[in-house]
């Protein structure tokens, strides 16, 4: 996606990812997903007086494993903040936050371009904060606006980038990658549908060569990564518009409605300073010895980065090693695999290619496989070991998805193993050259393409069943 007029973006994201906490930030409620609402608020999330935080000591470990992870300076000393402002659904009257001081500072990662580069986007800071509640506005007959406060208290992390993404497809580039970092992390499911994963994105451009930031306006709350990508491209294009024409981009907060394509004014951006900053009494400063930091550093699980260069190391293709790498579902299945070790870039293949299209056409993940990593593993072993020829192995591995067998009892059930006997195949090879006495003339004559017809006819005489190699070897030895 480009601009008109030699315009480039210039693109800031601010994701908030839920932590992956039984409880919230600053109380012991439950954050489950899909309670019923106002099931899941106690006194602490509803301020009520007297009511004093606690801080979870899990979400400050969530905090400091994305720091390492992001090779970023995790503050020995953070402090937490009310942000004052009023909406219904913040039953406090502010949100316990963190402002000039943060728990992460001064943090990169390399995201993935489609052109197979690789670009570092510098991370600004990651701070914790509580979320709010969640408006539900009905708009139909009753009119009525509803208040749902479970999700009061959340703990969230905010990480906030530098303006150093460029297109769309960059932002969506930077989504996928944190959103898979978390996920290896476990800190977070990365659940955009469920409001798990969101993602603020901050808009502006100017002339391309020129330094200067021009007025910038924010799109909130957007739940997908496509939703991203769209909101920007239409939010980039309006400033162009406005410049263009002599205006002015206005600061302001606005909404993606993904219905009519296009962004729309909420309110009036606020700076800094209209919230209110100040440290929350109720709150001493987070001192982290690094005795603690170093303990959460020894957890760190490999990361995608690695895991990567390990696997093109392993034989399989870059993208294969991409893929794989870029997703926690998918590397867990891989990684269950057996005879991973014997055969990657086959099992790879399988994965990415006959089981992605199983599951693209069924609309399911890798979750949802009806072919277990253990039962692709022994079909692999089947014909690495061969037990069945690689064409065979097709028709094994579609009867696995409809039925759910596993492949030894599919293979032997159908009577379906490889015929590797030499003397029956020498039976087999020649019949086809004998009931093909013009090909052979042919092929002695120098047509060697023809050479596939013989191999056709073995095949279909033995129903697919025979050793493919044998079966060369042995035409070959009569032809000569």
């Amino acid at each position: 996606m480009s601009l008109p007029h030699n315009y480039e973006m210039v693109i800031g994201l601010e994701v908030h990812a839920q932590i992956t906490t039984q409880s919230k930030l600053f109380s012991g409620s439950a954050t489950a997903f899909g309670a019923e609402p106002n099931t899941q608020a106690n006194s602490i999330d509803l301020g009520m007086p007297g009511m004093l935080p606690v801080l979870n000591a899990g979400a400050v470990d969530a905090g400091i494993k994305l720091g390492l992870a992001i090779n970023a300076t995790v503050n020995k000393t953070s402090v937490f903040a009310r942000k004052n402002y009023y909406y219904p659904d913040l039953p406090k009257g502010y949100q316990i936050s963190q402002y000039d001081k943060p728990i992460v500072e001064h943090g990169n990662i390399d995201i993935d371009l489609p052109d197979g580069t690789s670009k570092n986007i510098r991370i600004t800071r990651m701070h914790l904060e509580e979320d709010a509640g969640k408006s539900i506005h009905d708009m139909g007959a009753t009119n009525v606006s509803y208040v749902d406060l479970n999700r009061a208290g959340v703990p969230l992390m905010e990480i906030v980038s530098e303006p150093d993404l460029r297109t769309p497809e960059e932002a969506g580039a930077y989504m996928k990658k944190m959103r898979t970092l978390v996920r290896f992390l476990g800190i977070c499911d990365g659940d955009m549908e469920k409001g798990n994963l969101r993602c603020d994105a901050n808009v502006s451009v100017r002339k391309i060569g020129s330094d200067k930031l021009n007025t910038r306006c924010e799109i909130k709350n957007l739940n997908s990564i496509r939703h991203v990508m769209e909101a920007i491209q239409f939010e980039a294009e309006r400033h162009v518009t406005v410049w263009e024409s002599g205006g002015e981009v206005g600061q302001e907060t606005r909404l993606w409605d993904p219905d009519a394509h296009e962004t729309r004014t909420l309110r009036s951006k606020e700076d800094a300073h209209d919230y209110r900053y100040f440290p929350d009494p109720d709150l001493l400063p987070l001192n982290l010895k690094q005795e603690r930091i170093e303990k959460i550093r020894a957890t760190l699980p490999k990361l995608p980065d690695v895991l990567k260069q390990e696997f093109l190391k392993m034989g399989l293709a870059p993208e294969q090693a991409g893929l794989i790498s870029s997703d926690k579902d998918i590397y867990d299945y891989f990684m269950k695999v057996p005879f991973r070790d014997v055969m990657p870039r086959e099992i790879a293949n399988w994965i990415t290619g006959d089981l992605f299209a199983v599951l693209n056409k069924s609309g399911k993940d890798i979750t949802e496989s009806p072919v277990s990593p253990e039962d692709l593993g022994h079909l692999m072993n089947n014909i690495n070991s061969g037990e069945i020829s690689g064409k065979i192995a097709k028709q094994v591995f579609a009867t696995m998805v409809e039925t759910g067998d596993d492949p030894s009892t599919i293979i032997s059930k159908g009577g379906l193993s490889q015929i590797s006997d030499e003397s029956a195949l020498k039976a087999a090879c020649e019949k086809a050259l004998a009931a093909n006495p013009e090909a052979v003339a042919k092929y002695k004559a120098g047509n060697e393409r023809i050479f596939g017809s013989f191999v056709g006819f073995v095949m279909k005489e033995t129903k697919g069943q025979a050793n493919p190699e044998l079966v060369n070897t042995l035409l070959k030895s009569l032809l000569a």
